[in-house]
């Protein structure tokens, strides 16, 4: 396996990532009526900023979440796939980014909504 290198690699992780979800009977609700062609994007170029350093993403990831009727166990399901999906696809220094980052996005959504 190798690192996170490019933006095609970012699509990859999303795309399983949110098949995934979808398919999760905890978390797929809270995607169910969102239009994932203008979603995914989206976050691939969150991802992308956060992994590669490319421009394009402004939003506030905490701000589209707080409203949300979350509790700790989505978190808790939310790292696990997401972890375990990077872990099926790379492995490296970008990788270790990506959950750290997912991480702490989690916890600020968390803390912020308790």
């Amino acid at each position: 396996m190798r690192d996170i290198e490019n933006r095609e690699d970012i699509v990859k992780l999303v795309d399983q990532f949110y098949t995934k979800i979808m398919k999760d009977d905890l978390l797929s609700p809270f995607f169910k009526n969102l239009n994932l062609e203008i979603h995914l994007p989206k976050m691939v170029n969150f991802w992308a900023f956060v992994l590669l350093d490319e421009a394009g993403y402004t939003t506030n990831v905490t701000d589209k979440h707080i409203n949300m009727p979350l509790k700790k166990e989505h978190f808790e399901r939310w790292i696990f796939l997401f972890y375990s999906t990077l872990d099926v696809l790379f492995t490296g220094e970008k990788a270790e980014i990506a959950k750290q980052r997912a991480s702490l996005i989690g916890w600020t959504i968390k803390s912020k909504i308790n």
